[in-house]
């Protein structure tokens, strides 16, 4: 089995590279599952659960790290950490779309950007104190940038369901 990643952090005018292609077996997977339930678990906890010394689970979860299958990272509550405005915003672009993704990249409060297709090019989710900085982000950053030709601003209500335990192919 394989699976594709892409790392994070695009920047530049070219076109993002074709995902990294890394073939996963049963203990790979099985690594991967158990950093899902719990990213905190240490290289001698993982050991017995998928049949292997903690040197051997340490250099393969750095395998998967420096390939890019695999982010260990706090998983935070945006609410709870002073962000009470969360928006989708859709993104209708004239252009070169990684240019103006990788200017939208920059401005704080930015925590998501994808390539879509249908209506949009772009979706970018954005976190904000109030609706004040949402206003500002749209109207004094992401509007001015070329390439931009419309948006449309999706306030998100609350995060219903945020799941990082959706396995391994």
């Amino acid at each position: 089995m394989t699976t594709s990643s892409r790392r994070s952090g695009h920047s530049g005018t070219n076109p993002p590279k074709p995902p990294v292609t890394l073939t996963l077996d049963d203990i790979d997977k099985a690594l991967i599952a158990e950093l899902q339930r719990d990213g905190r678990l240490s290289y001698q906890e993982l050991g017995p659960r998928v049949g292997l010394s903690p040197p051997a689970v340490r250099q393969r979860v750095q395998r998967l790290i420096n390939s890019g299958a695999v982010q260990v990272v706090a998983v935070t509550d945006p609410l709870t950490l002073g962000y009470p405005v969360m928006a989708m915003i859709g993104l209708c672009t004239d252009g070169d779309i990684v240019t103006t993704a990788d200017a939208i990249a920059e401005i704080q409060g930015v925590i998501y950007i994808v390539f879509t297709t249908g209506s949009y090019d772009l979706f970018v989710e954005v976190l904000c104190e109030d609706a004040g900085t949402l206003l500002s982000i749209v109207n004094d950053r992401v509007k001015p940038i070329h390439g931009v030709r419309d948006v449309e601003i999706f306030t998100e209500l609350g995060i219903h369901t945020h799941r990082f335990t959706w396995g391994v192919r």
